[in-house]
């Protein structure tokens, strides 16, 4: 079996696949995102998502055999709130991934309640449109700590030599109350420090995401870094392994640019 690379994706805004003016500007990232299972090289045994969209006091895992649906957006059309991935859980892998994680000496718990957030489905309907593939997902901590998630990521690393393809699903840009135009230089210069950040060798590399605030628009970017937190569990499942960007686009929604990443 392959080691499968590990990825960290920009996953667009609410339901906007089945929006056709935002799928429309989003048509790029839609590519990217169905080009990925045609990269990985080997159909995966599972996906483990961290999305930007669900936290908690632990690394929570998701251990329902079939998750329900949870549309954590609002004010948008009814019938994005009647869609359905119906793709299988992994409790068996979620069991397995908490001892993972509370082997590395990190606060876990299994989950029999959460469901699929957009951070994941989204994605994963443009990925596996089929929703045949076990998918499950990992919480992010309150409070984002770069370190504590770059360890979980080392804690999930082993999984990747088992068929477990790990995607940290979040924004490059998230700064919901400016979007449009005011985003462009930001979102511009805080996208190029990432790109460069992710090119360097691992050691700097490492370095510079951990000290990401002191990144050039730093905090405009990212006011809360649910959105990026998931690259540190990427990066950490893949610490010693290049970074190659997969996807790159500029004027979304006119002015955000953003990028998706891919270790390994």
């Amino acid at each position: 079996m392959i080691r499968l690379p590990t990825y960290f994706i920009s996953h667009g805004g609410g339901p906007w696949p089945w929006m056709p003016e935002m799928a429309a500007q989003l048509a790029p990232l839609a590519n990217a995102l169905a080009a990925m299972p045609g990269e990985i090289g080997a159909r995966p045994e599972a996906v483990l998502m961290i999305s930007g969209h669900w936290e908690s006091d632990e690394f929570a895992v998701m251990h329902a055999a079939r998750p329900k649906m949870v549309y954590d957006y609002y004010n948008f059309p009814a019938h994005t709130y009647e869609i359905d991935y119906a793709a299988p859980g992994a409790p068996a892998l979620a069991e397995k991934v908490a001892g993972l994680i509370a082997g590395a000496g990190l606060p876990t718990r299994l989950d029999d309640e959460m469901g699929f957030d957009h951070g994941t489905f989204v994605p994963m309907a443009l990925m596996y449109p089929g929703a045949d593939m076990p998918l499950f997902q990992v919480s992010l901590r309150h409070g984002y700590d770069p370190a504590g998630h770059m360890a979980l990521g080392r804690a999930l690393a082993p999984l990747r030599d088992e068929g477990v393809l790990i995607v940290g699903s979040g924004l490059s840009y998230h700064n919901l109350a400016q979007f449009g135009p005011r985003a462009k230089l930001p979102s511009e210069q805080f996208d190029t420090w990432l790109s460069g950040a992710l090119a360097l060798p691992p050691t700097g590399r490492t370095a510079a995401i951990l000290d990401w605030e002191n990144a050039p628009c730093a905090r405009q970017c990212h006011a809360q870094e649910d959105h990026l937190a998931p690259l540190f569990a990427a990066l950490g499942a893949a610490e010693q392994e290049p970074a190659s960007r997969v996807y790159h686009q500029t004027g979304i929604f006119g002015g955000v640019t953003a990028s998706s990443f891919r270790f390994g």
